[in-house]
């Protein structure tokens, strides 16, 4: 059964020993203590991707003074308006993964398994939600020449997903529990950061040591660059197709340009895509037990 850990950095984002179970690698405005005008803004993000949680590239914008309204706007409307969520659908179905085999139905009790695919689908909307719309403004912000692809369906938004459970803290997992955390974290290839789907399953204890088997391929080291480089290329096809519904006001305020640039490049080019063929492999190895 899960156990409640205390909480910190949610869908996509990234962790450094030290802090926060793993300190988080960038600054952060916690959904918690954000003032009003910001606490507006993460509902509305939540609202509108039908996400529970605020990811962490979001939570550091809003350490930027001016930045995360100005994100916001730019990126409201093909959120709001149902073609992300076409462009979502779409990248969904294109990203390669490895064939993975159903988990059979007495691996896990019924109740553990809806609980674990939940949380994959959580991270999996996230991710792409994210990949895509901090894609293209990425791509808007430094004027890379756009190959779209054809403009994307608008679908309803989505039903909001159930909360998870808190994000652990690395430092608070049983010795074993940590390891395999920080293994699974290995096979990445960058060195100190864990992503947050890998320490939200060590709820369940057991899983993070198991997810090799449940995974097979799709977490060799060499298929987790593949399948990542090929996303990005895919998400940046998607990305163009929504560059036009972009709201652009301007610069990004106080001169922040670059720095945001900086980590919308570290996000959409290696954490996020890295996780987004990840979350899809355990959705699929859990959605039908054989």
């Amino acid at each position: 059964m899960p156990h409640p850990i205390a909480a910190g950095p949610g869908p996509g984002s990234v962790s450094r020993p030290g802090q926060d179970g793993a300190a988080a690698a960038l600054p952060e405005l916690r959904e918690a203590d954000a003032p009003p005008d910001i606490a507006a803004i993460y509902a509305a993000l939540r609202q509108a991707s039908g996400v529970p949680l605020v990811n962490l590239i979001h939570r550091h914008l809003a350490t930027l003074p001016g930045v995360l309204p100005w994100v916001w706007q730019a990126i409201r409307p093909p959120l709001e308006d149902g073609r992300l969520a076409g462009a979502r659908e779409r990248l969904a179905a294109a990203v390669p993964i490895p064939e993975v085999a159903p988990l059979p139905a007495t691996a896990l009790p019924d109740a553990e398994r809806a609980a674990i695919l939940a949380l994959a689908e959580t991270y999996t909307r996230g991710n792409l939600t994210n990949l895509i719309l901090l894609t293209a403004l990425r791509r808007a912000l430094d004027g890379a020449p756009a190959d779209p692809a054809p403009p994307p369906p608008a679908l309803p938004a989505p039903a909001m997903l159930p909360a998870p459970p808190p994000l652990p803290r690395l430092d608070d997992l049983p010795p074993g529990t940590a390891a395999a955390v920080r293994a699974l974290a290995a096979r990445h290839g960058e060195a100190g950061v864990v992503p947050s789907l890998y320490l939200h399953l060590a709820h369940w204890p057991e899983v993070p040591a198991l997810l090799p088997d449940w995974l097979g391929a799709a977490l060799e080291p060499d298929a987790i660059a593949a399948a990542r480089d090929a996303t990005v290329r895919l998400a940046e096809r998607e990305a163009d197709a929504l560059r036009p519904a972009l709201a652009l006001a301007g610069a990004v305020p106080g001169g922040h340009g670059p720095a945001v640039l900086a980590v919308l490049g570290r996000f959409t080019r290696a954490v996020i895509p890295a996780m987004v063929p990840i979350g899809l492999a355990l959705r699929r190895c859990l959605a039908t037990p054989c």
